[in-house]
């Protein structure tokens, strides 16, 4: 069974990855000027932020559709790599 090889070692690398973002956003406060790196995300235009006396809703739309663009590239360039 090869395939379960190659899905296992697809869920390794999607695991390193994972835990290289989480290290990056622990990490992101402790290096100087880094933290200017991430202050657009959750702040783009299309996000609607309702704030009221007693609660407060959030809806990252324009957030969610740039994330949605980005992981769309990434996957299809690592799908490219192991087609070659």
């Amino acid at each position: 069974m090869p395939e379960w090889a190659t899905f296992g070692k697809i869920l390794i690398g999607i695991g390193f990855g994972i835990v290289a973002l989480g290290l990056l956003f622990i990490l992101v406060d402790r290096i100087p000027g880094l933290g200017n790196v991430f202050g657009w995300f959750g702040k783009l235009p299309g996000d609607i932020s309702i704030k009221r006396e007693n609660f407060s809703v959030y809806f990252p739309i324009g957030t969610s559709i740039a994330l949605s663009i980005l992981l769309s590239l990434l996957f299809y360039f690592i799908g490219w790599l192991f087609r070659r």
